[in-house]
């Protein structure tokens, strides 16, 4: 073996080592905290993240936006029977018809612009470990609300649910949870800017 590739080899393996396994990484394989997240700056720029996310009907884009896999596997592993299967066929499947049905609402025959983010501070409280099947606790916000402006009309819609984790708020429900039929979903879309909430659950 030549000394150069030998080196080459040599580095890769350090990279790899260094690295850790794929999905080792990211901000929801480190601890929680009992930090709340504020409705500052970064809460905003995840909001017009997922604003570029519904535009594009992309989920690549607002793959940043949810709620880390891992991070739920560690809230989940005990209290549900496969968290990570439950993660990517319920929460991401509905989550990416849900950016579908968004995107048919909002964009579907007219131009459509973010105007504003509306929250209320107020309905956000800290859920402690062991309720609703988590083992670990973390902030929660429901109806955070994306005022737009569609066309000539001011038209809103809710983000259904927003946990944290570190500090930081994430989409884990896009649409309705529960919902009788498990197909893309819009949450409370309004004619106006709409309310944010209604407070309460988890």
């Amino acid at each position: 073996m030549k000394p150069r590739y030998l080196a080459g080899v040599l580095a890769l393996l350090v990279v790899v080592a260094v690295a850790g396994p794929a999905g080792a990484s990211g901000p929801g394989s480190l601890p929680q905290t009992r930090t709340e997240p504020t409705f500052g700056a970064p809460f905003h720029a995840q909001m017009r993240q997922l604003f570029r996310a519904i535009k594009n009907d992309s989920s690549g884009i607002g793959a940043t936006v949810f709620f880390p896999e891992s991070a739920y596997v560690s809230m989940k592993t005990g209290e549900i029977p496969d968290p990570t299967s439950d993660y990517v066929e319920r929460l991401i499947g509905l989550y990416d018809v849900d950016l579908t049905a968004y995107h048919e609402k909002l964009f579907g025959g007219a131009t459509t612009t973010l105007v504003r983010i509306d929250a209320n501070a107020h309905f956000a409280q800290w859920i402690a470990p062991g309720v609703c099947e988590n083992k670990i606790g973390y902030w929660h916000v429901p109806g955070v609300r994306l005022v737009l402006r569609r066309g000539a009309r001011l038209v809103s819609v809710a983000v259904f649910s927003m946990i944290s984790w570190r500090g930081l708020w994430y989409v884990v429900h896009l649409g309705p949870n529960p919902r009788p039929v498990d197909i893309g979903t819009v949450e409370d879309f309004a004619n106006g800017a709409g309310t944010p909430g209604p407070s309460g659950g988890c």
